[in-house]
């Protein structure tokens, strides 16, 4: 019966559901998916987009990740050139951009061009992967895990897919494997990828150019972002991964994308490569009402304290603004797509559509399982809530508590430290990396924000720490955070670094005295009293998840499902389209530097266009800058390559359109929209307005 289930899933995950619906598995595209594109307008084949055995189109994408959590990729590049040069997003490298920049070279305002390679800047921690093959794998982790009884399923089932990703590691030389489970974990997946850990920044325009709209602009249409940066993989002499030196030579890759300057128009076809993050499509509508009524309104309202501290302290001087640029974005992106969801949610009624095909399930026989679903969904809430309050307004409020927890987590390993001299250097490093963008007063301003906020929450007592529980306090919530912050070691970097270069036994004792460290702790036990309840939750819910997969395959019989993202390799497409934002507004789908001069505004931190490209405008007239299309994208898509009908590269995938950025949980065809930078305006700004046209001619462009 099992056996029955998974061939009837896979039957129907091959099928598209709309033709611009969908996150496709590269590796089955030959199965209908293809026909569905080709429709469409695609003029490849499915072997040129996907083949283990030659060069194809997945051989020029690359996942960016970080050192220890490769899969987890944050955003995705392209490679244009058989010397590893890699264009992705600005947004992607801005923090990159960020950690080079200093008053006596301001890269955020000026922007970074390496004129050869050997000024081109290291990013220690920074990988590139490249997808060599994936396959399926569900059978054999299904027969794996058939005789373990229940309480064991889960940690059987990780057992095995260690396992299996250990061999397919053993059989191809610096090969990393990672197995991910699909439709609500009733299919899995072996991607085998090389992970290049040598990647350098080549290129990148000025803020007011990459970032052109701030965050105003975010999560809108239309935009004018010359979101884009360059990057290159370096690899060892035989080509294959290895760590950062000087003697690594540029990774020459398998193909590269060529590049069309003919540009895109309403109506053509365009397909994304990409990384996608999580999508939830399948969520019950318990899940919805709790995410638009609870968790994001929490969110958005401590996001929201923070970022007004942020900027404050930004427009008040401009070394602060070199510091918290990146942050500040960072902060700001997540903290606008949840009111965007919210709003989405809402108009759409997803809640409401979830809840009719709930009463068909019901009807159908399955009212257990949507009773299941209401009372976890219930006990998850309180729970949860707590839960994301720690996480965006305790652990993750004022910056220097990640400091705190970093050195928290290394003190474990003291005892078994060898080398002294190294481990006290390690720690160091990672202080001064951290306070190099670091300011005390502006993050002081946050955790007094963070008090105020936590203790007029409306939470109930239980789920406030104690560590943050300050009701009335004497002098107010400025005299408690001032009074840590004065007598904590982590917010002097003279005091930590002397702490730290006597760094043993006794002093981790000191460190562990501290009271912000006493803080952190508070927060952390706090948190392990939150997270076996969760956990347990969790774990029920994904194993009705999978019920309610095959619940739903067995109500819908001809409905055409497709996997939610997971941050693997996928195919998304559809056509460059405007759409009707609202009542008597449409969108066109395409914008030009006239629509960037029509912004402009000097005063305007988010929309002060440099002088260079006001000049350019003038002499060179209009140039395409971004483009809007029905691709079905989500986070982790941020630096996509967006193909044409040839295979070309006409753009880079960077965002979504306000109204529809609900996509991740209700994808709807009339006003779900991805936005690209149109790859004219990136060469445009490579050619003329950076004089960097020997990066250009490394690409291979065509008419």
């Amino acid at each position: 019966m099992k056996k029955m289930i998974i061939i009837a899933l896979s039957c129907l995950a091959l099928l598209p559901a709309r033709a611009d619906e969908g996150m496709w598995i590269p590796a089955l595209l030959k199965k209908r998916v293809i026909e569905e594109m080709q429709k469409a307008g695609f003029k490849l084949s499915a072997d040129d987009v996907y083949d283990v055995n030659n060069p194809s189109l997945k051989d020029a994408v690359v996942g960016l990740g970080r050192e220890g959590r490769p899969f987890s990729h944050f955003c995705t590049g392209g490679i244009v050139s058989d010397e590893g040069l890699v264009v992705t997003n600005y947004h992607c490298s801005q923090s990159l951009v960020q950690a080079h920049s200093s008053l006596e070279h301001n890269y955020l305002r000026d922007g970074f061009w390496a004129r050869d390679k050997n000024e081109e800047l290291a990013n220690p921690g920074i990988t590139a992967s490249i997808l060599v093959s994936v396959e399926e794998v569900t059978e054999q982790l299904l027969a794996a895990i058939a005789d373990a009884p229940p309480s064991r399923r889960e940690a059987a089932l990780n057992e095995a897919i260690t396992r299996a990703e250990r061999e397919a590691e053993s059989v191809t030389t610096n090969a990393r494997a990672s197995i991910k489970a699909y439709f609500n974990g009733t299919r899995y997946f072996l991607s085998l990828f090389k992970i290049y850990r040598d990647v350098r920044l080549v290129g990148a325009p000025p803020s007011t150019i990459g970032s052109f709209g701030g965050d105003a602009d975010n999560w809108t249409w239309p935009r004018h972002a010359g979101d884009f940066s360059l990057l290159r993989i370096y690899a060892g002499e035989d080509n294959e991964p290895a760590a950062y030196s000087r003697e690594n030579r540029p990774y020459k890759p398998a193909t590269s994308f060529k590049i069309t300057t003919k540009g895109v128009q309403e109506g053509d076809f365009v397909m994304v490569f990409g990384y996608p993050g999580t999508t939830r499509e399948y969520l019950p509508s318990f899940a919805i009402d709790q995410l638009a009524e609870v968790e994001n309104p929490a969110k958005i309202k401590i996001r929201t304290a923070k970022l007004d501290v942020i900027k404050q302290a930004m427009a008040s001087d401009e070394l602060l603004r070199i510091k918290y640029y990146a942050k500040a974005a960072s902060v700001a992106n997540a903290w606008k797509k949840w009111q965007g969801e919210i709003k989405g949610l809402t108009r759409f009624q997803v809640a409401a559509s979830k809840r009719e095909l709930e009463q068909r399930l019901v009807k159908a026989g399955n009212d257990s399982l949507v009773e299941q679903y209401r009372q976890l969904y219930d006990a998850r809430r309180d729970l949860l809530l707590a839960w994301n309050h720690v996480a965006e307004a305790g652990t993750g409020g004022a910056e220097i508590m990640s400091l705190v927890a970093t050195i928290r987590q290394r003190l474990r390993e003291l005892p078994t430290v060898k080398d002294l001299t190294a481990y006290r250097a390690s720690i160091q490093e990672t202080a001064n990396a951290f306070f190099k963008d670091y300011d005390v007063a502006t993050d002081r301003r946050i955790f007094t924000e963070m008090l105020r906020l936590y203790n007029s929450s409306g939470l109930d007592e239980q789920w406030i720490p104690d560590v943050m529980r300050h009701p009335n306090p004497p002098g107010g919530h400025e005299r408690v955070a001032a009074d840590l912050f004065e007598r904590s070691l982590f917010t002097d970097p003279a005091r930590l670094a002397r702490t730290i270069a006597r760094l043993d036994a006794r002093e981790a004792k000191r460190l562990q005295r501290d009271p912000l460290y006493r803080v952190m702790e508070g927060l952390a036990r706090f948190m392990d009293r939150l997270r076996a309840p969760l956990n347990e939750i969790q774990e029920k819910l994904e194993r009705l998840d999978r019920d309610w997969m095959r619940a739903l395959v067995a109500l819908q019989p001809d409905h055409h499902f497709y996997p939610d993202a997971n941050s693997s390799f996928r195919v998304s497409f559809g056509k460059v389209a405007g759409y009707e934002a609202r009542d008597a507004v449409f969108y066109a789908p395409n914008t030009t530097l006239a629509g960037v001069m029509q912004k402009d505004d000097p005063a305007s931190m988010d929309y002060n266009a440099p002088p260079r490209l006001r000049e350019l405008f003038e002499s060179s007239g209009d140039v395409p800058v971004c483009f809007a299309a029905t691709s079905h994208t989500t986070g982790g898509n941020s630096g996509s390559p967006v193909l044409n009908a040839d295979g070309y590269l006409v753009g880079l995938n960077f965002d979504r359109a306000w109204e529809g950025v609900m996509s991740d949980y209700a994808y709807r065809p009339g006003i779900c929209r991805n936005i690209s930078v149109d790859i004219r305006y990136v060469l445009f700004i490579i050619d003329k307005y950076a004089n960097a046209s020997h990066l250009s001619r490394e690409m291979r462009v065509v008419p």
